[in-house]
This record gives structure tokens, sequence and C-alpha cells, in this order.
């Protein structure tokens, strides 16, 4: 029973991190694309919303880079100690 339980938690904490990378990813996105036509309507440009938009991408991809190596090097740790 004690080996189901521990199943249920990796379980549980795959979907976590699943849902952290979602996150990580679509949170920059959405606030430099909203950030970028808001300046576009305000300015009357056309260009904020894609520079802002490929800008939250990028700090996406730098979230979920940080993100991994944090979980690689966790993983990395726990296998030292068995």
């Amino acid at each position: 029973m004690g080996k189901n339980k521990k199943y249920k938690r990796s379980v549980y904490q795959s979907l976590a991190v699943i849902t952290q990378f979602g996150i990580n990813m679509l949170v920059p996105i959405f606030m430099c694309s909203f950030a970028g036509l808001f300046l576009d309507r305000k300015l009357g440009t056309a260009f904020w919303f894609v520079l802002l938009f490929f800008v939250g991408a990028l700090a996406g991809f730098r979230n979920i880079y940080i993100l991994a190596r944090k979980i690689y090097e966790g993983d990395r740790e726990d296998d030292k100690q068995n």
C-alpha cells in the first residue's frame, strides 16, 4: 500500500510541474501582448504588440529553462542521496 501512495504522490507532482510549465510560459506572453495592445492603441502604432509578444515568448522560454534546470538538479541530488 505504501508503494501505491508513493506512486500517487509522484503523479500529482508531475501534474503540478506540467501546470507550472504552462503557467510560466503563458503568463509572460499574455502580459506582454496586452501591454503591446495597450501601447498600440494609445500611441496609434502597429509594432508594439508584435515586439512585446516576442519579448513575452522569450521570457516564457527563460522561465521554462530555469524551472527545468531546477527540477533536473533536484533529481540529480535525490539520486546522489540514494
